[in-house]
């Protein structure tokens, strides 16, 4: 039990994640207290901190309104989470429902038609749902309107019956003015100054209480809330049920195939029975038939980008230009910590280039990658990415190239000035030892230099996979990347309370894979690291 004990706690400490040590020793009875109070700092106490800020967050947001309507809630956003993830769901559905074939799509069908059915009833029960709720609310508004509207009529009535006497007993004042009166002409300027303040003091009143009545009008009524959500979640769901019905009597891949056959069959019947010149259009429009029939063998459904499918391909954008970053970065970091000519030469490049935005690297590379693929349809390079098996579907084109290319300019960073200083921090008795062994360069640099450097190497690139990570969301946003980056954008354009919601949504998701590339990023830097310090808080 003792070794299984050191073998977690090694785990733990390898993997960063040592607010987990004090729970396993005090599974084994290690010091109970000291363990309990450690849990309490690094476990308890951050738990409860996040649980008052969702309460926070819960209880500020429906305060703040925007153009957009109010700030989502927690529990909103949550509703987000699971719609952005149905869709996803249903999408791969329609896509495998587009591809299945004889005995297995007519029980499709047959299911699909069955939920048809049921969801009908369940649509006839949502409206109802519906206009008993909108009844209720006229109702619940009216209630809350009636006092506001008698107190607008009585204060109108007031004010006006107040103006009124104020304007006879300015024009008594002012009958009683004499052509030469100049103290009584300046008290009536003082009268009429103080009438007109009151007027529009009165109707400031007046407009405030005509926008209480509006606040109530607008008021959310939440189980009219709960019935329209019911009634639209059954309407998505019959769409998306006559969406898949339709493929699968309709625009399934197996019956256009079976279709073409037919043809492809009939018009075999005709050229065989055909003479002379009558031979040529039959053949071909039997060629036409097979050549359809080969693209409809290959074609697959049209499945729009979801979620899911973005953050893949966000990631393995920002994959991509770490690894071109780490290509760059680290034999310049090398030649750098071997060579002070050479780390004289490269400073000013780094000091001039470092600081420059994504928002500047993206137009150039877009530009520079737009010169070299011009036809991306027929470039070699597309081609060949496009018909890779495990790549193939995110289609990569110049824009996600042009934002790899982004990620790497701002992310090699790190990584250059890290290796850099591992290397020329090497300590001068293992180069001394690696004289007197007589080891070549290459020996030297395979041997002793780079192993020597790699805790600070490793460093450099945890921290330049954090920056990609960050810059990517910029870039695919800036250049239209089907990404995370591209979601957000098309969110914001649509300006819906729903795509608001959504937007919080990416917040969490890029922060939650933004942790676990960090902590990947921990394991391999634990992994190489001698002096066993901790890589991370």
């Amino acid at each position: 039990m003792e070794r299984f004990k050191y073998s977690l706690l090694k785990i733990i400490n390898i993997s960063g994640l040592t607010f987990l040590e004090p729970v396993v020793r005090l599974c084994y009875g290690e010091e109970p207290r000291l363990q309990l109070k450690k849990i309490g700092r690094f476990i308890v106490i951050p738990a409860v901190t996040f649980m008052i800020f969702i309460w926070m967050w819960s209880i500020i947001a429906p305060v703040y309104k925007t153009k957009s309507g109010e700030v989502p809630t927690p529990a909103v956003v949550y509703e987000a989470a699971r719609g952005v993830r149905e869709f996803h769901d249903r999408e791969t559905d329609k896509q495998t429902a587009y591809s299945l074939d004889g005995q297995d799509r007519e029980a499709s069908l047959d299911q699909v038609q069955e939920e048809l059915k049921a969801i009908t009833a369940e649509k006839v029960k949502a409206d109802a749902e519906v206009m008993s709720a909108e009844i209720a609310r006229k109702a619940f508004i009216t209630e809350k309107l009636e006092p506001l509207k008698a107190e607008y009529e009585t204060k109108k009535e007031e004010f006006l019956k107040a103006q009124l006497r104020r304007d006879r007993a300015l024009k008594i004042k002012a009958a009683k003015v004499e052509k030469g009166d100049l103290q009584g002409k300046n008290n009536l300027l003082g009268y009429v100054r103080g009438h007109q303040e009151q007027t529009a003091a009165e109707l400031d009143e007046l407009a405030e209480l005509k926008t209480e009545q509006d606040d109530v009008r607008n008021l959310n009524y939440p189980p009219l809330l709960e019935a329209l959500k019911f009634q639209t979640d059954v309407a998505e769901q019959e769409q998306y049920l006559t969406k898949k019905e339709e493929i699968l009597s309709k625009s399934n891949r197996s019956l256009k195939l079976d279709e073409e056959e037919d043809k492809l069959k009939q018009l075999q019947r005709q050229y065989a029975s055909a003479t002379g010149p009558d031979l040529i259009p039959i053949a071909q429009q039997m060629l036409r038939v097979e050549e359809r029939m080969n693209n409809i063998s290959s074609s697959e459904y049209a499945k729009p980008w979801t979620l899911p499918m973005q953050i893949a391909r966000s990631v393995a954008c920002v994959f991509a230009g770490f690894f071109l970053a780490t290509a760059i970065a680290i034999p310049i970091g090398i030649l750098c910590g071997v060579s002070s000519t050479f780390m004289a030469a490269v400073t000013p490049f780094i000091a001039l280039f470092k600081p420059v935005s994504p928002i500047v690297w993206l137009p150039i590379s877009l530009i520079i990658v737009g010169g070299i693929i011009t036809d991306p349809d027929k470039h070699w390079l597309m081609v060949a990415l496009s018909e890779m098996p495990l790549i193939g579907w995110l289609q990569i084109n110049p824009a996600f190239i042009a934002s790899a290319i982004t990620v790497a300019l701002c992310s090699l960073w790190p990584t250059l000035v890290n290796t850099a200083l591992g290397v020329a921090s090497i300590d001068k008795d293992h180069i001394n030892v690696a004289r007197v062994l007589r080891l070549t360069f290459t020996q030297r640099l395979f041997k002793i230099v780079i192993p020597s450097a790699l805790p600070l190497i490793f460093a450099g690139l945890r921290i330049s996979l954090g920056v990609g990570w960050m810059v990517l969301i910029a870039a695919e946003l800036l250049s239209s990347s089907e990404g995370i980056g591209k979601f957000v954008w098309d969110m914001f354009n649509n300006g819906s309370s729903e795509t608001f919601a959504q937007m919080f949504v990416v917040v969490f998701v890029v922060g939650a894979i933004g942790l676990l590339l960090d902590r990947t990023m921990i394991v391999f830097q634990r992994l190489v690291s001698f002096d066993g310090a901790p890589a991370a808080i």
